[in-house]
């Protein structure tokens, strides 16, 4: 007797990046991620003592959560600028839960990931304000999504931001009890 169907890639893509653009919404992609790094901080500063705390062993706390926003901060900074600059680059995936662990996220000092994160997020921010239409819907081929536009991945970027905030609440709360 077969098993259960295995998971479509193509479809397990496609619903992530609805995901992510259900959680921006309406809303200015700009003004939601000009937003995020004070959210971020203030995260930070409310978790206090329980910074690193995992609600389980292999959820990531509070200061996980800011350090992947860095690292996807990172990665689609350079997307981003590929995405303008080369005609329909590949774009890799990356493993979330490895860079986290193997980067050590946990040991980070808290402040250092803020700054990154703010500075890259004002510079990605400036890029798109003064890119021209025809730039925003140049592409690169992501390995695991298929054709994905500099609007897309801008868009997409801000609703991750709220995806992995929430994610820094819940960590933040189960870690209080």
């Amino acid at each position: 007797m077969p098993g259960p169907p295995s998971p479509d890639p193509v479809s397990q893509a496609a619903e992530y990046v609805q995901h992510l653009l259900g959680l921006l919404g309406h809303d200015d992609p700009a003004d939601a991620q000009a937003t995020a790094p004070a959210a971020w901080r203030s995260l930070v500063d409310e978790a206090g003592e329980v910074l690193r705390d995992r609600p389980e062993p292999k959820e990531w706390s509070v200061l996980e959560c800011v350090g992947h926003a860095v690292d996807a901060e990172i990665v689609t900074s350079a997307r981003y600028r590929w995405i303008v600059a080369h005609d329909q680059p590949a774009l890799i995936g990356y493993d979330q839960d490895l860079w986290v662990d193997r980067l050590r996220h946990r040991e980070d000092d808290p402040q250092r990931l803020l700054e990154v994160l703010a500075a890259l997020r004002a510079s990605n921010i400036e890029l798109w304000r003064r890119s021209s239409e025809a730039e925003r819907q140049r592409f690169g081929v992501h390995a695991e999504r298929g054709n994905e536009s500099f609007d897309l991945l801008f868009r997409m970027i801000a609703g991750h931001d709220r995806f992995h905030l929430a994610q820094g609440r819940r960590a933040l709360e189960a870690a209080r009890v």
